[in-house]
């Protein structure tokens, strides 16, 4: 989402989540022109199985055995393959629908970090929906990829909602940290925000400080021709930004992974994780 033409990398693995991934992937090219890559990463879980189910049995029967369990091993990890590569003609199908021109797909074998940074140089932002097949909707979990993509990630990271509904307005959460001002510079740069509705917003007390990040904030959005609106909210981030978002409505949130307040370090700080759970909206996560 810069101004290079740079992929974007959609994460899809047939959980409910990867139609959504799909759906504002498609919303993003629409309005970026980048193509998308969609990768499907076969997992440890779909790898062959290493256990010896053999036990203290006889030699012949022994040798049988382990052949056997060799021939399931090479069946279930074809069956992967094979859905696999249907989870990805199923999303591109999406993509073709929507109308985007250049759509890439990659079956990756082993592990998504490892599989993720052999792609993130070439991309722009990486897209991945909020739970994965396996998550625990009944306990309002974050999928486990999710949390391991937001650690390694150094690109924006666009965590996808369940169902995909059009963007036009986008609260940005505003604290002065590092990549709190990465993710202003961004929103600048990025063709992606031209003619949305954007609204800048601190939470805490009204303080010089705060008035004049504000400010700046403005200032750098307006030279980029963006015209956004500013607000303080007292109260805590992760109970405001919630309720702001619902009751504004808001259709997309974008913050900082770090800073300086208490919106801080991505899942181990508890600011990030309660707005990703919470919100019903996408969330932007600038390192």
């Amino acid at each position: 989402m810069s101004e290079q033409p740079q992929k974007i990398v959609a994460l899809v693995d047939g959980s409910a989540y990867s139609a959504s991934v799909c759906d504002h992937a498609a919303w993003l090219s629409g309005h970026t022109g980048a193509p998308v890559e969609l990768i499907h990463v076969l997992g440890r879980r779909e790898a062959p199985e290493k256990q010896d189910l053999s036990g203290a049995i006889a030699l012949g029967a022994r040798t049988a055995l382990l052949e056997e369990l060799a021939e399931l091993d090479a069946r279930r990890a074809k069956l992967a393959g094979h859905r696999g590569r249907a989870i990805l003609e199923d999303a591109r199908a999406i993509l073709d629908k929507a109308g985007v021109a250049e759509v890439t797909t990659r079956l990756r074998h082993g592990d998504l970090i490892e599989a993720l940074a052999e792609v993130e140089a070439d991309a722009r932002v990486i897209m991945i929906g909020k739970r994965g097949e396996a998550a625990d909707f009944a306990k309002g979990h974050l999928g486990s990829n999710l949390e391991r993509v937001l650690r390694a990630s150094h690109r924006p990271v666009f965590v996808a909602s369940r169902a995909f509904r059009p963007i036009s307005r986008v609260l940005v959460a505003y604290d002065g940290g590092a990549s709190a001002v990465k993710a202003v510079d961004h929103i600048a740069r990025s063709p992606l925000f031209q003619g949305l509705d954007i609204h800048v917003v601190t939470v805490g007390s009204t303080t010089p400080e705060a008035l004049n990040g504000l400010a700046t904030v403005k200032a750098s959005l307006q030279a980029a021709r963006i015209m956004a609106q500013t607000a303080i909210l007292p109260g805590q981030p992760e109970t405001a930004l919630g309720k702001l978002v619902d009751e504004a409505p808001f259709d997309m949130l974008v913050m900082g992974a770090y800073g300086h307040s208490r919106i801080r370090s991505l899942i181990i700080g508890s600011t990030t994780t309660a707005m990703i759970r919470s919100c019903k909206v996408p969330v932007v996560l600038m390192r």
